[in-house]
């Protein structure tokens, strides 16, 4: 059968198409292209491309629509740990589209890392590591904080506290705390101040973070701070995951998954601020929530959602604003939106 040069057939197969959020600091974007070289070097049967949610390219939707006239299935796999705005909304809207665009390629979505057993192995290891660093490696004298970017998505910060719980489940610490680096609280400061005041002589700081940035340069910083601050008391801090095993076996997973047709119910919902927001206005916004989240994420809603970046303002307090970027803004004064800013649609910072 001849083929108009218009529609021509894609000559590839499965094309998997890896999102990273991308940074305004580029070491972090360096940081996932090796990572997809990395991958491509222990899968070299499979056609691995790269796409970025934003701050780098290839930008993510011309990424999508490129791989979707080239191919005859392409696999969406998010490089992202916590599902907020970009998970949720962004990413989905964005296959949706390609979809519209290119209805002869299947184009499916895999979940984004999550909290699961294998972060949880990555987080043991750190753990393990400090305290092995330490003069005084007693886990009763020992304070561990958990520290995550922090969203305006409650179901993002919650598969945080979900980590921190298990992680002093599988050990001998009594203190196992959370904190943000912005957005929400506490922040790392005050989480500090009150396992010192507990008695603790040495405190192990976790980023939960996959790859470099502003964030974990400002991580480190932060520390030193807290390190003058309290001379008594001996500091670890750790550093991103990187390229573990197991973020790359998470990976593997993701596409087997796909491929043998395994619908994900991973993806969040509940809690959903949009969806929240949308019951609010008076409209239905079902998002297709059908929990079968791998092969498809619908928006059969009839109104526009507000931009992922929408800006989680000051409220009369210290709260760092979200603009889904690197860094924070402080402005001289308030803005008064008449409801509660934790309903604010989710954001997400860039590592």
């Amino acid at each position: 059968m001849m083929h108009s040069s218009l529609t021509p057939m894609p000559a590839i197969g499965d094309t998997i198409l890896i999102v990273g959020h991308g940074s305004r600091e580029d070491s972090g974007n360096q940081e996932i292209r090796d990572f997809t070289e990395q991958w491509r070097a222990q899968r070299p049967d499979w056609r691995i491309e790269l796409c970025f949610i934003e701050f780098a390219p290839p930008e993510m939707n011309a990424a999508l629509l490129n791989a979707a006239r080239t191919s005859r299935r392409v696999l969406v796999v998010p490089l992202i740990l916590n599902a907020a705005g970009h998970v949720k909304m962004e990413i989905p809207e964005a296959v949706e589209g390609a979809r519209a665009a290119c209805p002869q390629t299947e184009i499916l979505l895999a979940p984004h890392l999550t909290a699961c057993d294998p972060i949880l192995a990555i987080l043991k290891r750190r753990l393990r590591k400090a305290m092995n660093a330490l003069d005084m490696p007693d886990p009763t004298t020992t304070g561990v904080v958990v520290l995550g970017r922090g969203s305006s998505d409650r179901g993002a910060n919650g598969e945080m506290a979900k980590m921190t719980r298990w992680l002093q489940e599988e050990g001998d610490h009594e203190l196992v705390d959370l904190a943000f680096t912005g957005i929400t609280w506490p922040r790392l400061e005050k989480v500090v101040q009150r396992q010192v005041l507990l008695g603790m002589r040495q405190v192990v700081v976790l980023p939960y973070y996959l790859y470099t940035g502003t964030l974990m340069q400002r991580i480190h910083r932060q520390v030193e701070h807290l390190r003058s601050q309290y001379p008594q008391v001996r500091f670890f801090c750790g550093t991103h995951f990187g390229f573990e095993k197991e973020v790359f076996a998470l990976m593997d997973d993701r596409v087997e998954n796909l491929r043998a047709g395994v619908a994900d119910s991973r993806l969040p919902c509940d809690g959903c601020s949009y969806r929240e927001l949308a019951h609010e206005m008076g409209h239905g916004h079902s998002h297709a929530h059908t929990h079968d989240h791998a092969p498809a994420h619908g928006h059969e809603h009839g109104h526009e959602h507000p931009h992922p970046h929408e800006h989680a303002h000051e409220h009369g307090h210290d709260h760092a604003h979200a603009h889904g970027h690197d860094h924070e803004h402080h402005h001289g004064h308030e803005h008064h939106h008449g409801h509660d800013h934790h309903d604010h649609p989710a954001t997400e910072q860039p590592a």
